[in-house]
């Protein structure tokens, strides 16, 4: 058998996402005939039928989908090779690191002052607003690792947690519930809450709508407002499964219900700035972590802590195939400031990770799996 030609599984790719002929062919720039006799050609190559066509439909055989899942990761780790490769070339000696703005700050300038001090680590170049995410930016090439906030999707990706804080919530200073000590989910169910522009996975909405856990169907007034000011949360909550939820998205959304079912759809953002202004002018409450909140502190904004909802958890990223000392010494870099930083209190009472062998599972560091991204 010949091997696979890359234009190849990109046809196939593209028929087997629209799972119409003449939509993929308008996708790829090109004729219809042209396209059917590529796929055609690809079945006979193989010896196994990959798309079962009727007059009606077009539907993916069992080897068809195995043919998606795997050509998608060969298509996306030839792009990162060129990328990496293009990166070598033009931009010798040097490591790029992929950050979200809102990504905690104070952590990450601990990191970058250490790699300054680090003979194994190059120079450093942070990489911000990446159209796809961090993780997309590590993913295809254009960054060597990334620091970042779960939920994401680490398809190729190892993960390292390096620190987990509260979120809280954050309301018009005017919301009825502003002057509230504490808060729970089902306080603000049926509230507008912001949408992250290109974030559409379930796992991701229902993580920064506070889906992402079960909780109670109704507010129970008579003890949802403890009298105590702190910025309290339950870190026995568990955490989004940073494992399993992109692969198990149909199944949260069976057990937690989606956005659209518990709360409004508020406005699209792109940015935490987005976010506040919108939250700001009344038109969306939302969930940030507590050091966001902190450092965005505004007399038009209200911020109270939320006793049922899931943390945030600031990680580390980087390739699952890279053998690079630069990325390796990286990690562990990060993971030490991460550690330093929680052991001298860090203002945003966030908590420090633990060593991988005793984590509970709930705080495991994310391994390669499914799960992108927001703040």
């Amino acid at each position: 058998m010949d091997d696979l030609e890359l234009r190849e599984l990109r046809y196939f790719i593209a028929v087997a996402e629209e799972l119409n002929f003449t939509r993929a062919a308008m996708r790829l720039g090109m004729a219809q005939p042209p396209l059917s006799a590529a796929i055609g050609k690809l079945e006979r190559k193989l010896g196994v039928t990959l798309l079962e066509r009727t007059s009606r439909r077009v539907a993916l055989t069992p080897a068809g989908a195995v043919l998606l899942e795997q050509g998608r990761i060969v298509i996306e780790a030839a792009g990162a090779a060129a990328g990496r490769a293009r990166r070598a070339g033009i931009q010798p000696g040097r490591l790029t690191v992929a950050v979200k703005p809102g990504t905690g700050a104070e952590l990450l300038k601990q990191i970058m002052d250490r790699c300054r001090r680090d003979p194994l680590i190059p120079a450093v170049h942070v990489l911000f607003g990446h159209p796809g995410g961090p993780a997309a930016a590590v993913r295809g090439g254009a960054a060597d690792a990334a620091i970042l906030r779960a939920p994401f999707d680490p398809r190729g990706l190892d993960a390292e947690l390096l620190l987990t804080e509260p979120r809280v919530a954050v309301l018009p200073a005017g919301h009825r519930l502003a002057g509230r000590a504490e808060l729970r989910r089902a306080d603000l169910a049926g509230e507008p809450m912001p949408r992250w522009a290109g974030h559409a996975d379930r796992a991701s909405a229902a993580h920064w709508t506070g889906t992402d856990t079960p909780g109670p169907a109704a507010p129970d007034h008579d003890t949802a407002a403890p009298a105590h000011g702190t910025a309290a949360s339950d870190h026995d909550t568990a955490a989004p499964d940073h494992g399993t939820a992109a692969a198990d998205d149909g199944t949260a959304a069976a057990n937690h219900g989606t956005a659209a079912s518990e709360h409004d759809a508020g406005p699209e953002i792109n940015d935490v700035s987005q976010l506040l202004d919108a939250v700001t002018i009344g038109h969306a409450v939302a969930y940030v972590p507590v050091s966001v909140a902190a450092q965005f502190r505004s007399a038009g904004l209200a911020v109270v802590p939320v006793s049922d909802l899931s943390p945030s958890q600031v990680m580390v990223a980087w390739p699952d195939t890279s053998r690079s000392p630069a990325v390796a010494a990286f990690v562990r870099v990060a993971v030490a400031a991460a550690r330093a930083e929680s052991a001298q209190g860090e203002p945003a009472q966030a908590e420090p990770a633990q060593a991988a062998e005793t984590q509970p599972p709930e705080t495991q560091p994310a391994q390669a799996a499914q799960v992108p991204g927001a703040l």
